[in-house]
């Protein structure tokens, strides 16, 4: 039999709080969604961007769109900047890597498209520029970040910041957050007969 140690356990009532907080936030993940399901809707597209485990969240948000999340719909326009490797490894070496994503924002990214920057610190350079790029053509620019105030939530036109005491507490919450914002997409593509 194994003993439960006080970290692990812990853990989960870390999540606790910080949920309970994050709950909160619910309406951001449902405007989001709706905003979100406008914009595919009309033939715009999703440029979405993290660094380590906040990469793998924002290819899980593009996956869910082009794919589907819960119920069968058509494929949406959504990609996740750093599965790229090619485009990413040249830019890293030719530019440097505070552009990985910067380029590819002002490559792929339009007026009225969305671009969502997911960090858990909020102060990665390289998704500080990829803002700016967002803004300068015209997209809405969202960041999905840890505790604020940070750089990235100071830049972008929305922010839904998380208040949780470790990084794998924030990461835990934009996987819900994720999840929320794909719920609400859903439900407004089903409304407008999509």
């Amino acid at each position: 039999m194994s003993v439960q140690t006080p970290a692990v356990a812990g853990h989960c009532d870390e999540l606790l709080v910080a949920l309970g907080r994050f709950r909160a936030s619910a309406h951001i993940t449902q405007r989001w969604g709706e905003q979100l399901a406008a914009v595919l809707g009309g033939g715009g597209r999703l440029l979405a961007a993290g660094n380590g485990g906040s990469a793998a969240q924002a290819q899980h948000l593009t996956a869910e769109l082009v794919g589907r999340y819960r119920d069968d719909r058509p494929p949406f326009s959504a990609i996740a900047l750093h599965a790229d490797t090619s485009s990413t490894t040249a830019i890293a070496n030719d530019y440097g890597v505070d552009e990985v994503f910067a380029r590819q924002v002002r490559a792929h990214g339009r007026a009225g498209d969305v671009l969502m920057l997911l960090s858990t610190s909020g102060a990665s350079a390289n998704l500080l520029s990829a803002a700016d790029a967002g803004r300068a053509a015209g997209m809405r620019v969202w960041a999905l970040t840890g505790p604020a105030p940070n750089p990235l939530s100071a830049g972008s036109d929305e922010t839904l910041s998380v208040a949780g005491a470790s990084t794998a507490t924030v990461q835990e919450l934009h996987l819900v957050a994720v999840h929320m914002v794909c719920a609400a997409f859903d439900a407004a593509v089903e409304r407008a007969g999509r």
